[in-house]
């Protein structure tokens, strides 16, 4: 998935990682009419394409998205200053990049679920997709060429060229089993925490954060955002449907390696390599049972899981360098929300 949204913005309240109770109600409570605003200002985006474009744009912008991407920019403002009307157009102009990632990835993916309901693709076929899609970023930059300075146009189409170009490069290593996790780690950082770098980094330049802190909050959306993705491929694996509101198995049907995969392919025989190869390559509806069978018996899960963990806690040493307590508190409990869900696969698994 290139940017999937799944479970990690749904549940029940549980305790953080300093005995503090977490939930994704608690943490997104101060920000709600922020991410209203945002949300108002998202289905306005519809008139701005052709008449004959609306319908696609009020199911692609109608808002049934956790937009964690806006929840970013307004929790990154709380930490180094408050959120304002320019922050809710950088959050648009950043969703609407990322809604336009989903629509082309759920082409390539062949993906009939997204948020519970049916792709655009399975809606209008793929053709229409590709093309929507490339609206989205079109619409995009043109939001971000309103500002007065180039800046925030040239961060946008900057992280819209990495993200794309990660994608490439995931689609060329299809089927690589020679894939080096260093390589894995760049695509992830390329395709998916790209985007979160750019909402923490440019909520920062809003509020007025000099180019040392900038950078830090970029390092910690990148940080976060791999954490993110790789709880998301192992979403992909040991989820369910039911719970992550999208297909799940995509990503193995199309022959994209991801973390869990590259484990257990490092720690195989011989004979289970080629079984793992097969299954891939010759996809059918029941191997997904099978390679979930070999992830156990390589407990791939249980290591991705510390991967992740890993990477929340670089997040945190970040912010507790950089803002105060009271104003970190939002980005540390979504830390801490991540780290428990990712934890609740084992469950699932």
């Amino acid at each position: 998935m290139l940017a999937a949204d799944s479970k990690v913005v749904s549940g029940p309240i549980s305790e953080g990682l300093e005995g503090r109770p977490v939930s994704w109600k608690q943490i997104i409570d101060p920000v709600e009419p922020f991410l209203e605003a945002v949300s108002e200002r998202l289905l306005t985006q519809v008139t701005a394409f052709q008449p004959e474009l609306v319908p696609y744009a009020e199911y692609a912008l109608n808002g049934n998205g956790k937009h964690l991407r806006p929840a970013l920019v307004a929790l990154t403002a709380n930490a180094v200053g408050k959120a304002n009307d320019p922050h809710v157009t950088v959050a648009v102009i950043i969703e609407m990049v990322h809604l336009a990632t989903l629509v082309h990835d759920d082409v390539m993916d062949e993906a009939e679920i997204r948020r519970g309901q049916l792709t655009l693709a399975a809606n209008w076929g793929n053709e229409i997709a590709v093309l929507f899609g490339d609206c989205l970023f079109a619409q995009a930059l043109k939001l971000a060429a309103s500002f007065p300075t180039p800046e925030i146009c040239r961060a946008v189409a900057m992280a819209t060229n990495t993200v794309c170009s990660g994608e490439i490069l995931q689609t060329q290593h299809r089927h690589d089993f020679e894939l080096k996790r260093e390589q894995y780690f760049r695509m992830l950082e390329m395709k998916t925490a790209e985007l979160f770098a750019l909402s923490c980094e440019l909520s920062g330049c809003l509020g007025g954060t000099g180019p040392q802190a900038r950078k830090a909050l970029r390092q910690f959306g990148l940080a976060f955002g791999m954490a993110y993705q790789i709880y998301d491929d192992c979403v992909d694996l040991f989820g369910s449907e039911a719970a992550a509101g999208k297909s799940l198995g995509t990503d193995l049907a199309k022959g994209k390696l991801t973390l869990p995969v590259l484990l257990a392919w490092e720690r195989a025989g011989a004979e289970d390599r080629a079984a793992l190869k097969d299954l891939i390559k010759d996809w059918q509806n029941g191997s997904m049972k099978q390679i979930t069978d070999l992830m156990s018996k390589y407990e791939t899960l249980g290591a991705s899981v510390e991967v992740v963990h890993r990477y929340l806690q670089n997040a945190r040493q970040i912010l507790e360098a950089l803002a105060p307590s009271n104003g970190r508190a939002g980005l540390l409990g979504l830390t801490d929300y991540l780290a428990q869900q990712t934890d609740a696969l084992g469950g699932c698994a």
